[in-house]
């Protein structure tokens, strides 16, 4: 027997404080949430020495957000400060040309009348400190906004219509009148009579002139030709708009409102206009057909001339386009493979090169070519945003801010795995997989199957808080990004033509039985499945389907296109899908439709629908509901007062935690055999 050395004590002294430690961190919970602390909009300076960006948390006394605008110094000299201080929210932080002032949005009180609801107004602060300058007073408010290059104006997006020029009659009628198909939108609600327009604000005196006005469209994303001299925007001028008209383009308008010019020659949409450092072109985001990847294009600046590819290789979806200062590159972000990157396009050779790598999600990117920087968000699936600066070739990235650090030290938080497996037309589709908090070889776990929504999405190596929280109640959780996700090129994407509830099921199914065939820990007789919006409608053809599930929780999910199709915020949206609108694909529409399949269904299923919902109307989840009562099968239903179709991402703060909590509770019921799990509304 050797004898104990005063190292090998070291070492197991060492290792049973490892362990301790990783005793002492708990699970995440669906409470955390209110406790997360969120990055957003981040902007470097004109000097590159600062950076502005917003950080909202949650008012629990409230039940609501709150943002504020921080600064940051990129050398890291200095820890992180707080810039605005008021009560009220501040965002979209914007650095005038010369970086003397940071002008935002913010609804203060402030010049309001007793019975006026406050807007979001521009506010102006000095880098040398003061007190706040209201700028705009615009009846009301303001969407978005920029700078001149000259520093002397804004030109702003803001609404306005008819009604806001009638005198208040108490006995006027507040019934809702339309005479288009498009009458209300899943964020926003019921229509009103007000249009967004572009205006020119005087920054040194407020005053406010509008250049662009219509009752049948709306005027969006104005930007400044780098002279001052013109304005590019976006528009539909086809009248068409609200009749669900697609056709989207940009122009270009001198900043008193004169010379309308057509600058995007598409009959699809045409957004996102970034003049060239020259101001001789414009760049734009475009579509040719329907449901196409959008490309990037460019065209003379002058109008009446065709665009052309920049790059002729892209097969991903562009956002943040913006150019390089010397005009050789245009950059962009965009969703791939499960993990979301920087791209930029040679524009020499008119080709494409990711520029960020790592299994992260890498957005919000802000450019300085003097200072050879950029400034950029990053998470991954075990942490929130935080900002980070590289030059401009990714070389040298450093971290800037450690937000949710405090939070972090105290948990525990799952890893993601990757695994790619084959399935219908012999695609290779990526799979990935949560192991459950405190795993042990040769144990059996319970494991939940999630589908993602839209279908156009993608799932991936970024921050999911309802997978930790899953795995934190020791589940395993299975994720695949099927035929209609995003990520993997238009074929991959339009894959899902006709195939709702045919090879995209496959794609899911085969994933989840990939799964099992590769982890031996996989309970196969403790399945659960969930999923919303488009997972919704996925959740509900899988128990329609299969009986191998114990537990389904479904979110506003699709249940019945028949009547989905005329109640929905965008009238007939499945046409492309379908390859037909519902009078030409009755048949087809009534057979991908899981309430067809309602005798099927033998799983346990949970439903939580929002009141608001726009997207998929409540009525869906009701027919889902009444139709497994009437087929004798355990369900319950819950209504979220108040919320639209995104209430599981920017839902109110307790309604968003009491959504998981329900989920929670469904799966303990019915996947550890929980006869006594209390439902959240009993706590």
């Amino acid at each position: 027997m050797k004898p104990v050395t005063r190292a090998s004590i070291l070492v197991l002294c060492l290792l049973l404080s490892i362990s301790a430690s990783a005793q002492s961190l708990r699970g995440i919970t669906p409470e955390d949430y209110l406790a997360f602390e969120f990055l957003s909009d981040p902007h470097i300076s004109p000097d590159g020495k600062l950076v502005a960006y917003v950080v909202t948390k949650i008012d629990r006394a409230q039940n609501r957000r709150n943002s504020s605008i921080w600064l940051i110094a990129t050398d890291s000299s200095r820890a992180p400060w707080q810039f605005t201080t008021s009560p009220q929210s501040a965002s979209s932080p914007r650095w005038s040309p010369d970086g003397q002032s940071l002008a935002f949005l913010s609804s203060r009180p402030e010049g309001t009348g007793a019975n006026e609801t406050p807007r979001s107004q521009i506010y102006i602060l000095s880098m040398n400190g003061g007190e706040a300058r209201k700028v705009t007073n615009l009846k009301n408010g303001v969407g978005s906004f920029q700078w001149s290059p000259d520093g002397n104006r804004f030109v702003i997006v803001s609404r306005t219509g008819p009604s806001d020029y009638r005198t208040e009659n108490k006995d006027r009628s507040d019934v809702r009148h339309y005479k288009s198909s498009s009458y209300k939108f899943n964020d926003s609600g019921w229509f009103d009579d007000k249009r967004s327009h572009l205006w020119i604000v005087n920054i040194k005196s407020g005053a406010a002139n509008q250049i662009t006005e219509g009752e049948d469209w709306n005027d969006s994303d104005p930007q400044w030709s780098p002279d001052g001299t013109r304005i590019a925007f976006v528009s539909n001028r086809t009248h068409k708009e609200y009749e669900n008209d697609r056709n989207l383009d940009v122009w270009t308008i001198l900043p008193d409102g004169t010379q309308l010019t057509q600058i995007s020659d598409h009959d699809e949409s045409d957004t996102s206009p970034r003049w060239s450092p020259d101001g001789r072109s414009i760049a734009f985001v475009g579509e040719l057909e329907d449901r196409d990847h959008p490309k990037v294009f460019i065209a003379p600046a002058g109008g009446h001339a065709k665009s052309v590819l920049a790059a002729t290789d892209l097969d991903l979806i562009p956002g943040g386009v913006e150019w390089s200062e010397d005009g050789k590159w245009i950059y962009f972000e965009s969703g791939v493979k499960g993990e979301f990157q920087l791209f930029r396009i040679d524009l020499a050779k008119k080709h494409v090169e990711q520029i960020s790598s790592g299994a992260r999600a890498v957005r919000s990117a802000d450019f300085n070519a003097k200072t050879n920087m950029r400034i950029y968000m990053v998470n991954d699936f075990k942490h929130l945003d935080d900002l980070y600066v590289s030059d401009l070739n990714g070389n040298k990235e450093r971290k800037l801010t450690n937000l949710n650090d405090a939070l972090w030290k105290q948990l525990q938080l799952a890893d993601v795995e990757r695994f790619t497996y084959k399935s219908a037309d012999n695609w290779d589709v990526d799979g990935f997989i949560v192991k459950p908090l405190g795993w042990q070889e040769g144990k059996k776990y319970p494991v939940i199957l999630n589908v993602h929504g839209g279908p156009a999405g993608q799932y991936g190596v970024d921050w999911y808080h309802e997978f930790q929280v899953y795995a934190a109640k020791g589940y395993g959780v299975v994720f695949t990004n099927p035929r209609g996700s995003t990520g993997y090129g238009q074929k991959f994407e339009r894959g899902i033509v006709g195939e709702w509830g045919g090879k995209d099921y496959l794609d899911v199914m085969n994933g989840l039985d990939a799964a099992i065939k590769r982890y031996s820990w996989i309970d196969t007789d403790r399945l659960g499945v969930t999923g919303g919006s488009y997972g919704g409608f996925m959740t509900n053809w899988i128990v329609g389907h299969t009986n191998r599930f114990k537990a389904a929780v479904t979110l506003r999910s699709v249940v019945n296109f028949i009547s989905d199709e005329g109640t929905r915020d965008g009238a007939y949206g499945h046409t492309p899908d379908f390859e037909g609108d519902l009078f030409d694909k009755f048949d087809l529409y009534w057979d991908r439709s899981p309430l067809k399949y309602a005798k099927n269904v033998k799983t346990p299923t949970l439903i939580l629908h929002s009141d608001n919902d726009f997207r998929v109307p409540i009525e869906q989840g009701e027919q889902w509901f009444r139709a497994l009562k009437h087929f004798g099968v355990t369900t319950e239903i819950v209504m979220f007062p108040r919320e639209n179709h995104n209430l599981t991402r920017t839902g109110e703060p307790k309604h968003l935690v009491e959504s998981l909590n329900w989920q929670l509770y469904w799966f303990d019921r019915f996947l550890n055999g929980n006869a006594n799990a209390v439902s959240p509304d009993m706590k």
